[in-house]
């Protein structure tokens, strides 16, 4: 059974202390396609910060008895927590980091809600303002701040060995100055955070920026970890897709699973469109020396897939922070003078162009799943858009609710394709089981597709 705390009542913080009260209606609303689902789901995911879950469907199934309410009052609201999970509290009273974090829930679903009133969402320009505001009102878009934003991604599930590393490399960014951003949960995505706090302290810089972009399906799977100071949730992973490649100065990737996979086709993608061709985005796969095999398979796919032209947009560094943190300061000075020369912002890069296909949400049904073009007989960024959809497909039915449930009622998602694209595909995937890159170390894995010959 959980260890829970039965009943905590609290402000949040800031402006999100005072709501109208048609706001707190939205977040009450249990009727279908009202907010207090996502609502409540959300704050669970944070709460559970540092759990070994990482799956959806098994965090909602073991704190089915979690409830969290509103109550209004004459000097603002509270949240009422009950049955909250115990790692959340400290003498209990909750951690200050994680009420930070409900504060955003707040935030970011009230706002989402809004823009989805404001906009077109089937308008591309409309996806891209949707993206700036949200990201806006989160406060990550600073007018006055110079090219030092740095993207990490990287898996959840990964070794000692190469969360050290991904520590390391934080470090070395730390001691130059650079702010990270992750997709904020543990793995990768926590040791650039950690490793940079330290070099930072050592230049006396102040604490830096340590950004969060999540969104609802994915937040269960990776939980905000504690050192996130600016968490952003996005409505969906295109969005969250699009907010990491919108705001970065320079992308550095360790190694992951299939949503590293889906992130780095995303961003290839992206940048093999002609439009895109001059944009200097520095991009650098990284790890420890037992990581160069996993960047050997996953260059190898890439060539098979994508050719030369792809692999030709980033670097492969194997053991050497300090390298990998001078490119990026250097990319980040190349980036502030290509925006300066085209008057694009620092802080958004408008000018980067993006199809439709890496901005509409993709629904991983089996149907859908199934009819994807993966054939090399189309534009090669349309190629990157439906290989990303079909590892975007592989992270719902491994850690979302809806897809995993979607598993048990339908069986395997079916994936197909051509021959010099699947069988490297194939291989990449069994890797991937096989260092235990699908679910954290421990968890028995069940593949959620089948490649068909």
């Amino acid at each position: 059974m959980a260890n829970t705390i039965a009943s905590c009542t609290f402000s949040p913080l800031g402006a999100m202390s005072l709501l109208s009260k048609s706001e707190v209606a939205h977040l009450l609303d249990t009727s279908q396609g009202g907010l207090y689902k996502l609502f409540r789901n959300c704050c669970l995911a944070v709460l559970n910060c540092g759990s070994q879950i990482d799956d959806c469907k098994t965090l909602l199934e073991e704190y089915k008895d979690f409830d969290i309410r509103i109550v209004e009052q004459e000097r603002g609201i509270k949240l009422e927590l009950s049955n909250a999970p115990a790692e959340a509290f400290v003498d209990g009273e909750i951690i200050q980091g994680i009420r930070e974090h409900l504060a955003t829930v707040v935030r970011d679903i009230l706002y989402g809600r809004e823009l989805i009133h404001q906009f077109d969402l089937n308008h591309i320009g409309d996806l891209t303002d949707v993206v700036f505001h949200l990201l806006r009102n989160a406060g990550v878009l600073k007018a006055d701040q110079e090219p030092n934003l740095v993207v990490c991604w990287g898996g959840h599930s990964i070794s000692r060995k190469e969360y050290d590393y991904s520590k390391e490399v934080g470090y070395q960014l730390g001691l130059r100055n650079m702010d990270v951003c992750t997709g904020c949960g543990p793995g990768a995505m926590k040791g650039p955070m950690k490793g940079a706090t330290i070099g930072r302290a050592k230049q006396r810089t102040g604490t830096g920026r340590y950004i969060g972009i999540t969104e609802p399906g994915i937040i269960a799977a990776e939980s905000p970890n504690p050192i996130v100071n600016q968490l952003v949730i996005l409505p969906d992973i295109e969005k969250r897709l699009e907010a990491f490649i919108r705001c970065t100065h320079g992308i550095i990737i360790f190694p992951g699973g299939a949503g590293t996979m889906e992130e780095i086709l995303y961003l290839l993608g992206i940048l093999l469109h002609p439009s895109n061709a001059e944009q200097p985005i520095p991009i650098v796969l990284t790890g420890p020396a037992s990581a160069a095999e996993y960047f050997a398979q996953v260059d190898g796919f890439i060539h098979h897939s994508l050719g030369e032209e792809a692999q030709s947009r980033y670097q492969i560094v194997i053991d050497d922070p300090a390298a990998v943190a001078k490119i990026m300061t250097a990319g980040a000075l190349d980036v502030r003078n290509y925006r300066k020369q085209h008057g694009d912002a620092y802080n958004f890069n408008w000018m980067l162009h993006i199809e439709p296909e890496f901005q509409q949400p993709f629904n991983p049904t089996h149907e859908n799943m199934n009819g994807l073009n993966l054939y090399k007989e189309q534009p090669v960024y349309q190629l990157a858009a439906n290989l990303r959809r079909v590892f975007s497909g592989i992270v719902a039915g491994n850690v979302k609710e809806e897809g995993i449930r979607a598993i048990e009622q339908h069986g395997l998602f079916e994936i197909q394709g051509d021959k010099s694209i699947m069988e490297p595909l194939d291989q990449l995937l069994k890797s991937f089981i096989l260092h235990n890159r699908m679910k954290l170390p421990g968890a028995a894995y069940n593949p959620c597709y089948r490649i068909l010959d």
